[in-house]
């Protein structure tokens, strides 16, 4: 085993699939000989007409240009947030229940409607009513069930009706598709992602997330399943943890020989994968495919979020940012693990131990950014999964100057072109 360092170098949505119960194997039609099968679109935007197509594709990329310019803004009023912050916010209890409708009557001193329980600045406010005002909402952008060769096709499923679990699966167009000559041969990887936005915020839908899995999709040749799991405080942790092990059931049930992502994808070669919050998730993810035997091959970890009570090397010692951190941990769970939990710290308070040993891939893949907080975690993880017991390969990947992310909103640069096409080949190596 090695590690190899590079430098740098809706929820409005409907039951979309006939599915009696969660899990269940689905039958759908080739995206390539019925790209807009009116089952597998959202239903907001199945009145869509072929002269308004034009006008939506302006749209989404307008979408996508405002994500872009305000994603940066949101990582640095986060971060200015955590230096200058020095209070303790206490988090929400686990009983408590919460809204999104606004009040109805004007606030008063004592309304426990205006009084404010937790400040998840800049992303939402969570009063003591239980009302949650939330203060960064993505805009949602459809799929897109039409592509030209070379491109990336993509439809929207709810996977879990009685949860509201729903994905958007990506497949890239390949050129023999036009020509009508049949699935791919051989199979392709099967990618299952999880977007960041700390358990609190953004979407599998968001103009972000669909461009850079298009993208992703369309370059490294893969079927992806972009996860829409529930979010926090509304559904605390462990539920995007529920959500992410259905997900990757469905994802297995779904690639078995004779159903639909078998006529793609390679059920001997899927993968977990998440940026920030959304690498903690496959990182869970993965520790369960250990202990419960569903067959993963390996794991990409993009700039994960991991910390713990203690400093490891490298790492920020002001004890207003690591206060900040542990109070929102806090508050993603309601309470309910510490800070060194093996759920956001899978070393533990010393760094050692077997931990490793129970993960269910055969290797791993962690990218970090040198001007990130997260950067010295995400070393100090891929160093320990070497010592812990685990079996595999360790590759870590670096960015240098560069912040959180970086790769969302700078997907045109070089950095980010290089650090996507290393994932890239570590997942399409045999």
């Amino acid at each position: 085993m090695s590690i190899n360092r590079h430098e740098p170098s809706p929820a409005r949505l409907c039951s979309l699939v006939d599915t009696p119960t969660p899990f269940a194997p689905v039958d759908f039609p080739s995206p390539a000989s019925n790209p807009a099968h009116p089952k597998l679109v959202l239903p907001i935007h199945e009145q869509q007409t072929n002269q308004s197509n034009a006008d939506f594709s302006m749209a989404t990329s307008s979408a996508a240009s405002l994500a872009k310019r305000s994603f940066p803004f949101i990582a640095l009023f986060s971060l200015a947030y955590l230096l200058l912050t020095k209070r303790r916010i206490l988090p929400a209890s686990p009983s408590s229940s919460f809204s999104s409708e606004p009040s109805s009557s004007p606030p008063t001193i004592d309304d426990p409607n205006s009084q404010v329980e937790f400040d998840f600045a800049p992303f939402l406010r969570l009063y003591k009513s239980g009302r949650v005002e939330r203060r960064v909402v993505p805009a949602v952008v459809p799929a897109s069930p039409s592509a030209a060769p070379g491109g990336a096709a993509s439809f929207d499923v709810v996977l879990d009706p009685l949860t509201g679990l729903a994905a958007r699966l990506y497949f890239p167009v390949l050129p023999n598709a036009a020509a009508g000559d049949g699935d791919p041969e051989p199979k392709l990887p099967i990618l299952v992602y999880f977007h960041g936005g700390a358990f609190v915020v953004e979407s599998a839908f968001s103009p972000t997330y669909h461009r850079y899995l298009d993208l992703l999709v369309a370059r490294a040749r893969i079927v992806a399943v972009s996860v829409e799991y529930r979010l926090a405080p509304e559904h605390p942790l462990p539920a995007a943890y529920d959500d992410a092990w259905a997900a990757l059931r469905w994802a297995a049930a779904n690639a078995r020989p004779g159903k639909f992502l078998a006529r793609y994808g390679d059920p001997g070669r899927i993968f977990l994968a998440g940026v920030s919050a959304g690498g903690n998730i496959a990182h869970n993810a993965a520790l369960r495919v250990g202990n419960e035997g569903v067959r993963v091959a390996g794991l990409v970890l993009q700039n994960p979020y991991f910390w713990g009570k203690e400093p490891v090397a490298g790492e920020t010692r002001d004890a207003g940012v690591r206060g900040r951190l542990e109070s929102t941990w806090g508050f993603v769970c309601a309470g309910a693990y510490g800070i060194d939990h093996p759920y956001v710290n899978p070393m533990g308070g010393t760094g050692e131990g077997e931990w490793g040993r129970g993960m269910g891939c055969g290797r791993v893949m962690v990218t970090v950014a040198e001007d990130d907080v997260f950067r010295a975690r995400g070393v100090a993880y891929a160093e320990g999964l070497r010592r812990s017991g685990f079996a595999g390969e360790v590759e870590l990947y670096e960015t240098r100057g560069e912040w959180h992310a970086y790769f969302l909103t700078k997907l045109d640069s070089t950095k980010a072109m290089k650090e996507i096409d290393a994932v890239i080949a570590f997942i399409n190596r045999p």
